[in-house]
């Protein structure tokens, strides 16, 4: 009897009758119920969250069917895959439970500072309030406060700033009520620009702090 299987994906063992849901590999998550008979299973690429584009390759003996856009889809049968498109609308209704269940999704933040400094700009004052109904929603979050500068300055000065700016989101964190422990702050000094600039440029861009929320 012909099974499926997604590229890239390790199927766990699965009981004889049972639909499995499988969500993941960063960027990309499908929901895949596989077995035997006629047919036997669907896979669905789902739209990333972070809007990069994604691939899944579902194989099936020596037929492959390539899912390249969002809720693009294929079932098993057997003369092999079949490509089809599914909808957001089919994907609640069938896996809506399964989804639900799962874990919420990491979520990331930037939040930027006044030059020289490790006071927060006006704009990330507000998107600080934001970071704090995303944790609240977790049953256990896990918080990484990531402080970053400029090229301004020497990799000692920018060091001790970065991490500066990292323990004053952390600090602010804690202040609203969020546990010490559920956070870890670290800085990187100018060594992870988000925009590549020559030594010695100011750009705001670079000094910020990024939150992640797991």
């Amino acid at each position: 009897m012909p099974h499926a299987r997604a590229t890239g994906l390790r199927l766990p063992p699965t009981p004889r009758g049972a639909r499995p849901v499988l969500l993941g590999l960063a960027t990309l998550a499908a929901v895949l119920a596989a077995g035997c008979a006629t047919p036997t299973g669907e896979v669905v690429l789902l739209p990333a969250q972070d809007g990069h584009e994604s691939v899944l390759a579902v194989k099936q003996g020596e037929r492959e069917v390539v899912l390249d856009k969002p809720y693009a889809a294929a079932e098993t049968t057997t003369q092999g895959p079949r490509a089809f498109e599914s909808s957001a609308k089919d994907v609640q209704a069938k896996f809506g439970n399964a989804l639900g269940a799962q874990p919420a999704r990491p979520q990331s933040f930037t939040l930027n500072f006044v030059e020289g400094s490790n006071e927060l700009t006006d704009e990330s004052k507000r998107v600080l309030e934001n970071v704090l109904p995303d944790i609240e929603k977790r049953a256990v979050p896990d918080i990484v406060v990531i402080g970053h500068t400029d090229s301004v300055g020497t990799d000692a000065y920018n060091d001790k700033l970065s991490l500066q700016r990292a323990d004053a989101v952390r600090d602010a964190l804690i202040a609203r009520g969020i546990p010490a422990e559920d956070i870890v702050a670290e800085g990187r000094g100018k060594r992870d620009p988000l925009v590549a600039t020559g030594e010695g440029v100011s750009e705001a861009r670079n000094r910020r702090v990024e939150v992640i929320v797991r």
